[in-house]
């Protein structure tokens, strides 16, 4: 029986020891996910374990298969609210950014590494999205809490932004091929587009709301959480493979199946949820411990300073322009658009499709794979340990529960009644009333923030800054007010 023992005793320790690791380095800011890429890469052909693995096929499937079991997770805790401020902005995001992201880091790529212009596009489209993964578990470790509207765009976006660099690596490495017909292969592109996102939105929002016409029934036969939540695991992993089979992106589909199904059947999902996350951290911890595998950093070598210098400009240059161009409509202020900006996370999804040109034969396959391996250590590195600090930098993180100073400065002194007509306000503290001075507090602030408001949203007027301390259903039910102390 030692073809079992041996190689669980060897998966088992090496998940202990990285999950240990995790656990202190999370402490001083390290990233969990570092530290299963890390210990992967130590129990590798150049690591102090020497195992050589190769199985590029297998770490696409795994890969796939945790991507998908992430993503099934990320959509169960989306709630319909966050729409609310988040679909808008993450949408262009997660379409129009990607691509900009994309067509800037394959400047970086022809520039640094010489690659001709389909090679280096296609570098871009590996690299181009945010990592579900990274983003998820990073803001939730990230000890801070964001506002609202922040933390809204960049979950979402993470969460539908995939698909596309999926259809954009399969669309380049159908024109990099060789042999490949320009028009044909442009031809095919728009059309394996309109299938991706199109089976995949109606897949996925469909068997969403069956499963949620089901479980409620389901769940009344007294089956436990952890049984439910196998129910619903199977059932995403089901829709995202049949998905994949008829030309539909199976990571959008699973996304929305999660979604509607947490959002329809709350009741019956709710009992599953500390069960899926811990499905999740599994896919996780497997995915980048395995990802860590195929990593061979003595061939690293010739190429890691153009590699760096790419991963640099992606994350200074190609994500801040792709962000602020794509949320100028979208009234998002300069710090929380810096902060969208830094928290470009990229994880597994780069190395994952990384390994598509393995698969199909595409030239130069070992050089993008090590510049996507590079691109993820430097995210994870510089973006990922700097979350928390930069949130509280840029102000865009609300205080936390007993931060009475925190609370102050950011709600200000005195609360009003949202109800209160504006121009009352203004007369009682000696303020410039505005033209619509006849209008309640909180329909005029809404009108003065010019988007969906969310907490901690402030509007100016003469030496006084009113305050959203509160929501209902969508709607201000609570006021600050401060004064200038000069006032």
């Amino acid at each position: 029986m030692e073809f079992v023992y041996i190689p669980l005793l060897a998966a088992a320790t090496l998940v202990f020891v990285s999950v240990l690791a995790g656990l202190f380095s999370a402490r001083i800011g390290f990233s969990f996910l570092l530290v299963f890429l890390l210990a992967g890469i130590l129990a590798g052909e150049d690591g102090i374990v020497g195992y050589a693995f190769n199985d590029f096929v297998l770490g696409a499937w795994v890969g796939n298969l945790a991507l998908a079991v992430i993503l099934l997770d990320g959509g169960l805790r989306t709630a319909y609210s966050t729409f609310r401020t988040g679909l808008r902005p993450a949408s262009v995001l997660a379409t129009v950014g990607v691509v900009l992201s994309t067509g800037l880091t394959a400047l970086a790529g022809h520039w640094l590494l010489g690659l001709d212009w389909k090679l280096a596009l296609l570098l871009g489209a590996i690299v181009g999205s945010t990592d579900a993964a990274a983003v998820f578990a990073l803001l939730t470790c990230s000890g801070v809490t964001l506002n609202e509207r922040v933390a809204a765009t960049l979950e979402i976006e993470s969460g539908v932004n995939d698909p596309m660099a999926v259809y954009l690596t399969l669309a380049f490495i159908a024109l990099a091929s060789p042999g490949a017909a320009g028009d044909a292969g442009w031809g095919e592109a728009v059309l394996s587009f309109v299938r991706q996102f199109g089976w995949g939105a109606v897949v996925g929002l469909g068997s969403g709301f069956l499963m949620a016409v089901l479980l409620p029934r389901v769940s009344a036969r007294d089956a436990g959480g952890g049984v439910m939540a196998l129910l619903i695991g199977a059932a995403g992993l089901s829709v995202f493979a049949a998905t994949g089979l008829i030309g539909g992106s199976g990571f959008l589909a699973v996304y929305l199946f999660g979604l509607v199904v947490s959002n329809r059947a709350a009741e019956a999902v709710e009992p599953t949820l500390a069960a899926m996350d811990g499905y999740a951290w599994l896919a996780q911890a497997g995915m980048f411990l395995l990802l860590g595998l195929l990593v061979t950093p003595s061939s690293m070598m010739q190429t890691l300073g153009p590699a760096i210098g790419v991963a640099l400009a992606l994350i200074l240059v190609a994500r801040p322009v792709a962000v602020w161009l794509c949320l100028r409509p979208f009234r998002f202020s300069p710090r929380e658009t810096w902060f969208i900006a830094w928290v470009g996370l990229r994880g597994a999804v780069p190395i994952v499709l990384a390994l598509f040109p393995f698969l199909s034969g595409i030239p130069e396959s070992m050089l993008l794979f090590n510049v996507a391996f590079v691109v993820v250590l430097a995210s994870l590195l510089i973006q990922g340990t700097t979350i928390g600090w930069m949130a509280r930098r840029l102000g865009v993180a609300l205080p936390e529960r007993g931060d009475e100073r925190g609370s102050r400065a950011l709600f200000r002194d005195f609360a009003l009644d949202p109800r209160t007509p504006v121009g009352l306000v203004c007369e009682f503290y000696g303020l410039p009333p505005p033209a619509d001075a006849a209008d309640e507090l909180q329909a005029w602030m809404a009108r003065e923030i010019g988007r969906p408001p969310v907490v901690g949203d402030s509007v100016r007027l003469g030496a006084a800054t009113f305050v959203v301390r509160a929501l209902q259903d969508g709607r201000i039910s609570g006021v600050g007010l401060g004064l200038d102390q000069a006032a």
